[in-house]
């Protein structure tokens, strides 16, 4: 394998060609640093949440291939990724992983020390998710505290301190990783029943359509609440009108647990992060 074809690889277990992964853990970061400093934040720390993301999201495909490198092969998603298919060594994913986070690490060393302190815990969040599908068949809630974990870290750069009303948006923020991966879950779920990895879609079983449902409302019901707590205008509350709206056509897209449609379902969700963010901006005029 050449240098180019070897980088190319290198890309793809960064999952850099999808970039839908690191989408959905920009949207509550920035929710996190536009209500932190009610608009728009200090530009170094725009920089360096961002840049974070980018290169934690990396890291942690990394991390989540090599933990599954002897079941990817199985799974028809997935057999097609680097160390699944012997493309890249076990070895080769986790220097990968440790220059990614070591990059990460230097660039929040440019904020404050409260903020370093909780990188260490976002980092060790991250670590664990991939091995949870192992153990038990909730990672997705480990999957909700690692995506949600920038929202605790953005107030912190931005004020120095995490308020009750910044924790219940990390709250707020942990359920919509549940709801989405459940979704992504179901995509896979006849292989993972078959490689033995667990998930809440296995879980919740006939049931997954309706609890997916019953989160998708209290995610709703609970920026509401965030609405009150940040005493963001009307206008924030007409873009929560509209991520009903989204929810309800997920739901028609994976009532038949349709593999292509239940992942038209997840990939969706971008554009409710999208409209959250929006509300935001709007609501704090």
């Amino acid at each position: 394998m050449n240098t180019r074809e070897r980088l190319q690889q290198y890309a793809y277990l960064m999952r850099l060609d999808k970039p839908i992964g690191i989408l959905l853990l920009l949207w509550p970061t920035l929710w996190a640093l536009w209500l932190a400093a009610r608009g728009m934040p200090n530009q170094t720390i725009l920089f360096v949440f961002v840049s974070g993301v980018v290169l934690m999201r990396s890291a942690g495909c990394a991390i989540n291939d090599f933990a599954d490198r002897h079941v990817d092969g199985f799974v028809a998603r997935t057999k097609t990724r680097p160390l699944a298919a012997k493309k890249l060594t076990a070895f080769e994913a986790c220097v990968l992983a440790g220059v990614l986070m070591l990059c990460v690490f230097l660039l929040v060393l440019l904020c404050n020390a409260f903020t370093i302190k909780l990188a260490f815990v976002g980092a060790l969040l991250a670590i664990i998710y991939p091995f949870l599908k192992r153990v038990t068949h909730l990672p997705q809630f480990g999957l909700g505290l690692a995506f949600a974990f920038s929202v605790p870290m953005a107030f912190a750069a931005v004020t120095n301190q995490v308020s009750a009303s910044a924790w219940f948006l990390f709250a707020a923020s942990a359920l919509w990783p549940v709801m989405y991966d459940t979704i992504y879950a179901m995509v896979d779920r006849d292989d993972d029943v078959r490689v033995g990895i667990k998930s809440t879609a296995i879980l919740f079983g006939q049931w997954d359509v309706m609890l997916i449902a019953a989160m998708q409302i209290i995610m709703l019901m609970m920026f509401c609440i965030v609405g009150v707590l940040f005493s963001l205008n009307h206008l924030y509350y007409l873009s929560l009108v509209m991520v009903g709206m989204l929810f309800i056509y997920q739901l028609w897209l994976v009532k038949d647990r349709d593999r292509e449609r239940c992942f038209r379902a997840f990939l969706n969700n971008n554009y409710v992060g999208m409209l959250i963010f929006s509300g935001i901006i709007v609501g704090l005029l």
